[in-house]
């Protein structure tokens, strides 16, 4: 009998549903790898499971008896722990206090560091661990800090492991200290959720595997009676030339050129080309440096060596205002805290690009700001009752839309999308992809990031994958497959 089962489970958040039908079981003594695309819902199961939020449905059982686990603190009194892609300790504590923190042993009503020092160091000594309790969490390394959050659980009796992309920052010796760690923990009797994008991990250090696609469970099962390709199926599964449909380009000469490209730690040697009329998918999993390339094209940040031509021309992009004056505009992730100021009105928001063109003279004119505010609003079809409207009022794909019209009314050449209908629902996605068509019909050209690999082969001309910061394949639109971009987009 699984030791943990999730069964139905669903969550909303607004009117975007994150979970319509997830199932999970955890057994004893076995990793279970979760598997799915950015958005497939594993985020959101795990704080389902760590307490952060409560399902709208389902039943989660513990031992064959159903709970409710109604907060952080609860999930771990019930053995549940969990190890973030990012290191959740705080340098400035020794790591016998991360361990114990905000459960320190006590004697007398007082702390006892005797205690806690001596706890800790039986904890580190059963997970190998070769640093001292006393030693300051920031001399650590990240695999190290990992350990900390591992051991953390430990000292709560953690029954069920959960690993959220534990090795995305590790180096190949850290992931093997890191698998072996989890192994040993596995053979004592952990449950382990293993989530991860990387399949030859899932392979190496998995029993049983869960796929999730679109916030539903699609399959299940054991590791050895599977393979990479099956994996690859039930994670993508839809037919996207259906739900993409989109018109055949006309395409002109390149209008920006990108030439071995590099910013240290981020990217190394990012060469490519977009040509009027083109939209170029770029797509990769998480750390693959897709964003820390629009920044840099965009000027937000600076390259340490390579090129950038735009329109036949190399340029210096080393700050937005000359990003914007050769014609790049960038749409940011997060459209709220980056793209747009929520609590201005939608007009404002449109202003801000455009201050030189509605005021001419350095007179402001709010009838133009009006006109300008008003002209958008209709070509996109923001849903509000007029441009007065605050933002942060409106839902996410009209606050999308008003981040796009924005940079839009600058009629720049080159678009920059970054996760374009990330959040929103099915309907402004059709007119988010819609705009990024009638753009590049009037001979401009869009670079489009998604995580989303239906939109990536349904809206791309090209598509350009990225693995661990480096170019790892360019497919034509006729090329590309669903099995052949994860591929190239994973360590498999």
């Amino acid at each position: 009998m699984p030791f943990l089962t999730l069964s139905h489970i669903q969550k909303s958040f607004g009117g975007t549903r994150a979970l319509t039908d997830a199932n999970l079981s955890l057994h004893a003594g076995q990793v279970t790898a979760l598997i799915g695309e950015n958005g497939a819902g594993k985020s959101t199961l795990v704080k389902i499971l760590s307490g952060v939020h409560q399902p709208d449905a389902g039943e989660i059982q513990l031992e064959g008896q159903a709970v409710r686990i109604d907060h952080p603190e609860h999930a771990r009194e019930l053995g549940i722990s969990v190890v973030h892609q990012e290191s959740v300790v705080f340098d400035n504590l020794s790591v016998a206090e991360n361990m114990f923190v905000g459960d320190r042993p006590r004697e007398r009503g007082w702390v006892s560091w005797r205690t806690m020092r001596q706890r800790a160091a039986e904890v580190l000594k059963q997970l190998d661990a070769t640093f001292d309790p006393d030693a300051p969490a920031g001399s650590l390394s990240i695999a190290q800090k990992h350990v900390i959050q591992i051991a953390r659980g430990l000292t709560r009796r953690a029954r069920v492991l959960i690993m959220d992309e534990p090795t995305a920052s590790l180096a190949h010796r850290e992931v093997e200290e890191l698998f072996g760690l989890t192994r040993k923990l596995s053979a004592a009797g952990c449950s382990v959720l293993f989530i991860s994008h990387k399949f030859e991990e899932v392979f190496d250090i998995a029993n049983r595997y869960s796929v999730f696609r679109d916030g539903a469970s699609v399959g299940e099962g054991e590791l050895a009676a599977s393979s990479r390709d099956e994996l690859i199926r039930l994670m993508v599964g839809r037919p996207v030339e259906q739900l993409f449909p989109k018109t055949p380009p006309e395409l002109g000469e390149p209008l920006m050129r990108v030439e071995h490209l590099s910013r240290t730690g981020e990217f190394q040697d990012i060469s490519f080309d977009v040509r009027r009329g083109e939209i170029l998918g770029i797509y990769g999993l998480v750390g693959a440096g897709r964003t820390e390339l629009a920044q840099v094209l965009f000027g937000l940040e600076s390259a340490d060596s390579g090129s950038i031509e735009v329109c036949g021309r190399r340029v210096a992009v080393k700050s937005v205002q000359e990003a914007v004056r050769e014609g790049i505009a960038y749409v940011p992730e997060d459209r709220q805290t980056q793209g747009a100021i929520l609590p201005f009105s939608i007009a404002s928001n449109l202003a801000l690009p455009n201050l030189t063109a509605l005021a001419p003279r350095g007179w402001w004119s709010a009838q133009r700001e009006t006109q300008l505010a008003d002209e958008w609003v209709e070509t996109l079809k923001v849903k509000t009752a007029n441009t007065a409207t605050v933002v942060q009022d409106l839902s996410g794909g009209n606050q999308q839309k008003v981040v796009i019209a924005k940079w839009l009314a600058r009629k720049p050449k080159i678009l920059i999308l970054d996760e374009p209908t990330k959040g929103i629902d099915v309907g402004a996605k059709r007119a988010v992809h819609a705009v990024m068509d009638q753009f590049v019909h009037r001979g401009c050209a869009v670079i489009m990031i998604s995580s989303d690999l239906p939109e990536i082969l349904g809206m791309s001309d090209r598509i350009l994958v990225m693995r661990r910061g480096r170019v790892r394949a360019l497919f034509t639109r006729e090329e590309a497959t669903s099995e052949a971009v994860i591929r190239a987009a994973t360590d498999a």
